[in-house]
Order: structure tokens, then sequence, then C-alpha cells
């Protein structure tokens, strides 16, 4: 079970609802503008994502049996931190594509990078992937990022991550790029650490790189089309990372278009 963080009164959920509508996690239409959180930004907190570093952090190189991992290259494989024994993998279908598979691995000592599910289909950004994002170019950011703190309309399903339960300041409307319904997409999230301070709410505006970098780039559950940068999962696979990712295990998320990733 996770550390639950509640935001407990009206005041700081109002004041989490009023993030939304300046941010931009899960897509609105052209011309429909949701209240929207999420998306967007580089980072300090970043591992091994090749945007928005003001320096390059030192790369281990990867054992044989890491090497593994199906479809990433050495460049991608030598941004995976020593200590992950749990890996997100997001493998676009294209550089500009909006459409992915994401299958989470956990390292087994004996036989390497196995998985420990199914793949699930997802979405990522309307235009596909960047490795050098900025805010509102509508694509997702390429790299390697921590995966540390959750939160959701809906309460905590089991999740040994920092899990932050605010209803209003997670509620969403309005529709997506194809005209879907919002409705529902951040019942339950994993904020991914790019550009912003892990160890806090998803809902935390604090963008270590800037704004302009953008920010609020999380796994949420998906709406049935693009995002403005998150990926998007069937909502029971979103249950699922929530109840396997263990901050023990030091997840991580690889992410990016498959091409980049095997390099």
């Amino acid at each position: 079970m996770s550390t639950a963080r509640r935001r407990g009164t009206l005041a700081a959920a109002l004041l989490a609802a009023a993030a939304l509508l300046l941010a931009g996690c899960s897509a609105s239409a052209a011309g429909a503008r949701p209240s929207r959180v999420a998306e967007q930004g580089p980072l300090s907190t970043q591992i091994g994502g090749r945007a928005g570093r003001s320096a390059p952090l030192p790369q281990p190189s990867p054992s044989p049996v890491r090497a593994a991992l199906p479809g990433l290259g050495p460049k991608t494989l030598a941004e995976i931190p020593a200590g992950a024994r749990q890996v997100v993998l997001a493998s676009g279908d294209g550089r500009n594509s909006s459409t992915a598979k994401v299958t989470l691995y956990r390292y087994d000592d004996t036989a390497g990078w196995v998985p420990a599910a199914a793949s699930w289909p997802a979405h990522n950004a309307l235009r596909g992937w960047t490795a050098d994002h900025r805010t509102g170019d509508l694509r997702s950011p390429i790299g390697v990022f921590a995966l540390t703190d959750a939160g959701g309309r809906l309460a905590d399903p089991g999740t040994r991550l920092t899990y932050d339960h605010a209803p209003m300041g997670f509620s969403v409307d309005g529709t997506g790029f194809h005209g879907e319904s919002l409705s529902g997409a951040f019942d339950y999230v994993i904020a991914i650490n790019y550009n912003r301070k892990p160890g806090m709410s998803p809902l935390d505006w604090t963008r270590p790189l800037g704004q302009s970098r953008g920010g609020g780039i999380w796994l949420h559950v998906d709406h049935g089309g693009p995002t403005q940068g998150c990926v998007s999962l069937p909502p029971s696979a979103m249950r699922t990372l929530l109840r396997t990712l263990a901050p023990a295990d030091h997840p991580v998320v690889v992410m990016g278009d498959a091409a980049d990733l095997a390099r």
C-alpha cells in the first residue's frame, strides 16, 4: 500500500483544479478546451531523456543480460539506471504516429528482463514523438524517466507509489482531438518524471527547467484518441501498473518511437 497524500481541504482541491485549466494532459479537439492538466517539459528530474538536460549524466553500461530488453538499442539501454528492476516500455508505432504499445518488464536475476504482463495498446501525443519537447508541440518526449508518484480521481487501487487521491483536482471534461469524451481520463495517473519535482503530487506545478519546456507528462487512462504529450492506457492496464510498480525496484518508463528506441 502507498503512503496516501490526501488533499483534504476544499481550498487545496480547488487550487489543484485550477492547475488543470493551465496545463495540458489529455488532448482537446481544435477549439475545444477541457480542464487540461498534464503534459510537457524537460528535466533535471529526468533520468536519461535526450531533451532538456543542462549537463549529461554518467551513463551505466548495460550488462549482456539487460541487453535482452526487446527493441532497445545500445544508446537507449545505456540510459536505464543500473538499479532499475521494473521498466514500462512505451514503443510508438512511428515518429509522427499517435499510437503505441506498452509492456511492463521486470528484472529477474537469472532470466534478465521478462514481461510482467501482457502488452497493452496505447495512445501518445497527436503529432508523435520528439527528443526536444516544448510546450504546445503536441509531441511526447523521448527518453527514460523515473516513476515515483501517482494519483487520480478514484481512490488508491493498492499502489506502493505515493498516491494523491484528489477527486476535484483530477476531474476533466470536454472532448479530445477526435471528439471523444475526456471524462475519466484522470481516474488514475502516474506522473512521468519529466520536468517535474519527484516526491510531489502529479498536480504539482513545479517545472525545474521552466514552463517553456512543458510538464505534466503522465501515464493515464485512455480516452480513445491522441493526447497532448502523455501516454494513455486502458483502465485495467493502469490498475495493473499501479498495483505492480514498487519504489524499491526503481521503476522507469522508456518511451519513444520504435525506430528511435532501437538506436
